[in-house]
């Protein structure tokens, strides 16, 4: 502090002497620049001192926002001195002026002896770009404290997470989510749970492949997103507590510990969280005749409490058994269980809007789910620097038990009751992973790698739905099912990359071996897929200069239908607009081409990219006539279909750019086109008669998305971050989606000598994040929906650092990427 209080007193004099200081006759000026040496960005406020050689100031000045400045002084023999609060000083002694003189740039070095006293260095920025990845540290991001990792990955440019949780890149969900490069376990089959049950503060960086290389999985037709979990590294036990509360219901306490030695390294976190996530959703439904002409109204309202308790702990251990070999073993596992209550009303009108009745439905859900994971990792390095074997296993164990009662009734006076329904769901899965990865370097700059990775998994859902009949439960063989999932995939991969001068290439190819059972037991239905693949990669890339560089990419790709896509049945909070799975979903394949530029100004990076798909049997979410409810509404039911072909073309801009030491925006901005072509045929029933819908999907559609992140470093060490979203309007295969802009907002300050962190976030400050979404179906439907999955939410945390403050951190952060290569040795096979 005595530091600080003498670098302002310092400015305030210079600036009292510059108020007097004029240029007089026969002065000559002095003129430069002085920069950061790491960043090489502009010093602005440095303050510059000219003194005779006996040590009398003379003039001296501050530099503007360009870090230039100008100073006029007498001719003479002067020692010129530069400085800035956290810098080491320097000082160009005994110069000679005689008449107008240039300095030149003046390059000043961090001085680290002083960053405990004052915080002012420049943070390492939150992303790292390259040109087949990016990376986002999530670490210093209040934005997301006492979140999800589903919050998380709603601030990274180029992701986005809709109402159900549902994670798209580039606008496509054909995307595959992999925790520290492995298939997420902890919540059966449904990937969205996961990612919200899951602290945000578990979570140390994300990465997003866009166009991943063959030795990476070929699930995906969108890309990968690859989120790595807190590992501690810096020596000697530390770690972090954070504790967060919030409006709506959102409590948690989460802790990150660490103990590193010579030969061993063990690492733990545990979480525990409470949170409730109230939402609610709309449906507003006009039903036609041949000639478009309505015959009824119903105006669906539906409000939920989502209640979930939570814990999740995982530990693990890092044996360095030589300089050469390391083994890692980790145990993973979640328990959480909540209710979510659901109060759904309709309002019925006939075919001239004349009000007839409200019907409510009220939906109790409670909900359990025990997930458990043990890995294990063996690295062995050999004498070459890249020459190495990495060796996966894994096992995992989940189970989902959901049931829910449900009583439906006709408002009025009396009340009437028209059904009392339960549904039971039961989930389990059993997964395995085994991989193993070879990397061996040839000369200077080329490398083989080659690999094997198996996957097995099997799940089983039994689901039953039953209607109280004059005081006896009878069952519902529209929607109880007994679904069998079995799914083994082989896969052999090889690669060969070398450079030569400014010019590199990667060629790679990947054989998949499919062998998948989808049966309905109870209806005797049993499909049995299997096929093999080959996924051939290529890479080209270009350097420019050091600061710029291009890509051209290519692979081929598989997304595999699964969990809710497949199963035929998923709740019954709505007894007309229903969601049903398709079993007989095939895979869909893509072949991708990215097309890729970077390039690095002292204080912009730019990266783009222009990127093709061309998807065959791609999913496509469809709306049906299913027939009559009891008391004659018209059900209409959602589910998946392998809908031939999509076109899908764009561009992406990501810009980072670093307009002061003290403030840094991120910014990202994708265009794209989407086409599919394909026609398909529906079949239902009404009063025992079939009926066929012929309907045709061809539909072309533009659509765009943006984001803006800014942080600005406040005085008193406060931060401040401001994001905001928009998604573009979008057309459909039956319909259209509205567009949707949204912002969020945090506060921090450090505090307790920087040893702890306090945070407060707001997500969705106007409360406008709504999936809405228009549909036409000629001769039978017109209708507009709005879901919100979660309303605005204030949250405040507390941070607290023991043994490790925040400049460790930050050199812990960039350890980690060393040496971990930016997570990659976990995404091998």
């Amino acid at each position: 502090m005595k530091n600080f209080r003498t670098s302002v007193l310092l400015l305030f004099l210079f600036t009292t002497l510059l108020t007097f200081a004029q240029d007089k006759p026969g002065n000559i000026k002095i003129t430069g620049k002085i920069i950061e040496q790491e960043t090489q960005l502009p010093l602005e406020f440095a303050t510059v001192t000219v003194q005779t050689t006996d040590n009398v100031t003379v003039n001296g000045g501050m530099t503007d926002a360009n870090g230039e400045f100008s100073i006029s002084v007498p001719a003479g023999t002067y020692n010129i001195k530069f400085d800035f609060i956290s810098f080491k000083s320097q000082v160009v002694a005994s110069k000679v002026i005689t008449e107008n003189t240039n300095l030149g740039v003046t390059a000043l070095e961090a001085d680290t002896t002083m960053l405990d006293a004052v915080e002012i260095t420049a943070e390492r920025t939150t992303v790292e770009i390259k040109l087949d990845k990016r990376v986002y540290n999530i670490g210093n991001d209040m934005m997301v404290k006492g979140g999800s990792v589903s919050d998380v990955l709603d601030n990274v440019p180029s992701l986005s997470v809709d109402a159900e949780g549902n994670v798209a890149l580039r606008g496509n969900q054909s995307v595959t989510i992999l925790i520290d490069g492995r298939p997420s376990t902890l919540a059966g089959s449904n990937v969205a749970d996961v990612l919200r049950l899951l602290p945000a503060d578990s979570v140390d960086k994300v990465e997003v492949i866009t166009n991943p290389s063959a030795r990476y999985d070929a699930e995906g037709g969108g890309g990968i997103v690859n989120i790595i979990l807190k590992k501690g590294k810096a020596d000697g036990f530390n770690g972090s507590i954070n504790a967060n509360t919030g409006i709506p219901d959102n409590h948690g306490v989460s802790a990150n510990l660490n103990y590193r030695s010579e030969h061993y390294n063990v690492f733990s976190n545990l979480g525990y969280n409470y949170r409730n996530n109230p939402g609610n959703s709309m449906n507003n439904s006009e039903y036609l005749d041949e000639n478009d002409n309505p015959t009824r109204y119903v105006n669906e309202r539906r409000e939920n409490d989502r209640l979930q308790r939570a814990f999740n702990a995982s530990f693990g251990i890092e044996w360095f058994i030589d300089s050469t070999l390391t083994w890692t073993n980790s145990i993973s596992g979640r328990r959480s269980s909540g209710s979510n209550p659901t109060e759904t009303y309709f309002d019925n009108f006939d075919a001239d809007r004349n009000f007839q009745n409200t019907r409510f439905r009220y939906n109790y859900e409670d909900e359990t789910d025990t997930n458990f994971r043990y890995s294990t990792n063996l690295v062995k390095k050999f004498d070459k620097e890249g020459h190495e074997l990495k060796i996966d296993a894994s096992v995992s164990k989940s189970k989902d038990d959901e049931n829910a009662i449900i009583n439906d009734i006709t408002l009025g006076s009396p009340d009437i009751i028209n059904s009392n329904e339960r549904t039971f769901n039961i989930e389990n899965e059993d997964r395995g992973l085994v991989q193993a990865d070879y990397v061996l370097p040839f000369g200077k700059d080329s490398r083989f790698e080659a690999g094997y990775r198996g996957s097995f998994t099997k799940l089983e859902n039994d689901a039953r739905a039953e209607t109280l009949t004059d005081g006896i439960w009878e069952n519902n063989g529209n929607y109880t099912n007994f679904l069998e999932y079995k799914e083994y995939v082989n896969a052999l991969y090889t690669q060969y990359g070398s450079k030569l001068g400014k010019f590199s290439y990667l060629f790679g190819l990947r054989w998949e071996d499919s062998n998948i059972d989808v049966n309905l037991i109870d209806k005797g239905d049993y499909n049995n897929k299997h096929y093999n693949n080959f996924f051939p990669s290529a890479f080209f890339g270009y350097e420019f200069s050091e600061n710029s560089s291009a890509s051209i990419s290519y692979s081929r790709r598989i997304n595999r239908p699964r969990g809710r896509f497949l199963n035929p049945f998923s709740g019954l909070e709505s007894n007309i607009n229903i969601f049903v799975g398709n079993p007989d979903l095939n895979p869909a394949m893509t072949n991708s081409f990215d097309l890729g530029y970077l390039h690095k100004w002292n204080q912009v990076t730019l990266s783009t990219s222009a990127y093709l798909n061309l998807t065959d049997d791609n999913f496509q979410f469809v709306r049906r006539n299913n027939g009559l409810s009891a008391d004659g509404t018209p059900v209409t039911i959602t589910t998946p279909i392998n809908l031939s072909k999509e076109y899908r073309f764009g561009f992406e801009f990501n810009v980072n750019y670093t307009p002061f030491k003290w403030w840094r925006i991120n910014s990202n901005f994708n265009f794209y086109r989407n086409e599919t072509k394909g026609d398909y045929t529906f079949t239902y029933t009404i009063d025992d008669e079939i009926f066929t819908d012929y309907q045709d999907f061809n539909r072309s559609a533009y659509s765009w998305t943006t984001r803006v992140n800014s942080k600005i470093n406040l005085p008193w060490k406060i931060d401040w971050q401001l994001n905001g979203q928009y998604d573009a309007p979008q057309n459909t295969a039956q319909g259209r989606r509205v567009g949707v802009a949204s912002a969020n907002t945090s506060l921090s300050k450090d505090i307790l000598k920087d040893k702890a962190t306090l945070g407060l976030n707001v997500q969705d400050i106007f409360n406008s994040r709504k999936w809405k979404n228009e549909t036409y179906i000629p001769g039978e439907l017109r209708s507009y929906n709005e879901m919100q999955w979660r309303q605005r939410q204030v949250t405040l945390s507390f941070t607290y650092r023991f043994n490790m403050s925040k400049a460790d951190r930050q050199k812990e952060n960039q350890q980690n990427r060393q040496q971990d290569g930016g997570g990659e040795e976990y995404m091998g096979g």
